[in-house]
């Protein structure tokens, strides 16, 4: 762990002070901690440096309009190696709110992301991305036998910090 000290004004640390308190922090050095990953992650993004994510996108839909909920299924199923999950959550009697999970190529993922916002009747869509680094290994189930014989490859998303 390194250490740095860092000077403020009076009125700044107060503001601070009463900012970390609200948030439920414990201390300066772990709010201070989250607030340079965010920069570091926003910096990133804003370079378009991120050629792996997680991500979770979240949007609010009708389902009575015409055929929506089959068209944004579908849209998952076409990108399966994006998805990972779907949550679905029936707010009201013609509202339901998806959080859907997803990995993968931040391009990739973002476009899909962006589509899915763009349906018609498709509201208060929101992508909440992070990078990670992805690392392909190799998988062997126990002992090799006739039903794994081979290694195969899977891989693991990491979220960079």
């Amino acid at each position: 762990m390194e250490r740095f000290t860092i000077s403020i004004d009076e009125d700044l640390a107060r503001e601070f002070d009463a900012l970390i308190a609200a948030r439920g922090y414990s201390n300066r050095s772990e709010a201070v901690r989250d607030i340079l990953r965010a920069q570091i992650e926003q910096a990133r993004l804003a370079r378009d440096e991120a050629t792996h994510c997680i991500a979770n996108l979240s949007y609010v839909y009708n389902h009575h309009e015409r055929d929506l909920a089959e068209r944004v299924t579908h849209d998952q199923h076409e990108r399966h190696d994006l998805c990972v999950a779907t949550l679905h959550a029936h707010l009201d009697h013609d509202n339901c709110m998806e959080s859907v999970i997803l990995r993968g190529p931040a391009a990739e993922v973002r476009a899909f992301a962006d589509a899915l916002i763009a349906r018609p009747g498709v509201r208060h869509g929101a992508l909440n991305l992070v990078t990670a680094e992805f690392r392909s290994q190799p998988h062997v189930h126990g002992e090799a036998d006739a039903s794994h014989p081979h290694p195969h490859f899977h891989g693991h998303y990491r979220p960079r910090s």
